[in-house]
């Protein structure tokens, strides 16, 4: 995990991956799986490729919910906000844990700041909390969490005075 740091980190100003060290990001692509590649291609600014690839995953997949959330992901990073929301519409309903359905409203979350809609992302970051809280997993419940937090936050300094 500490080295993953190095290479990219979320920024907790903008809830966006970023890369620190593109090189060693791009090595990556040699020695990982199809899902961490479309991933990996999509914070290269490789959107295009990456969704090709994602849209193979899917179709060749026998349980699509991975697949969705990296082809949501690939969308979202190319600022295809109806494409982003239809695939993880699709992952909400290949979910079937509390778990994978935490890791889809937090990745909601994420596409509704990128829309800056705020408050509708405070509310997916929240419902992701609780749901990752229900699973046993604190420390993803405690991201989503800080996600709601900066949402909530966003929203109060972008409201025009009364």
């Amino acid at each position: 995990m500490e080295q993953q740091e190095k290479v990219w980190f979320v920024d907790p100003a903008t809830l966006r991956d970023v890369v620190v060290d593109r090189e060693a990001m791009e090595a990556r692509l040699e020695d990982c799986t199809d899902l961490e590649r479309v991933w990996v291609l999509s914070l290269l600014g490789r959107g295009d490729e990456a969704v090709s690839e994602a849209q193979q995953l899917l179709a060749d997949s026998t349980d699509p919910f991975r697949a969705l959330l990296v082809l949501a992901y690939a969308y979202q990073r190319l600022y295809r906000w109806r494409d982003a929301a239809q695939m993880q519409e699709r992952a909400l309903r290949a979910a079937r844990t509390k778990f994978r359905e935490a890791q889809v409203r937090h990745q909601i979350g994420r596409r509704l700041f990128d829309e800056c809609l705020y408050l509708a992302a405070a509310a997916e970051f929240e419902w992701a909390a609780d749901l990752f809280k229900a699973a046993g997993r604190p420390r993803a419940a405690l991201t989503s969490y800080r996600a709601k937090e900066r949402a909530l936050k966003v929203h109060r300094q972008s409201r025009l005075p009364d």
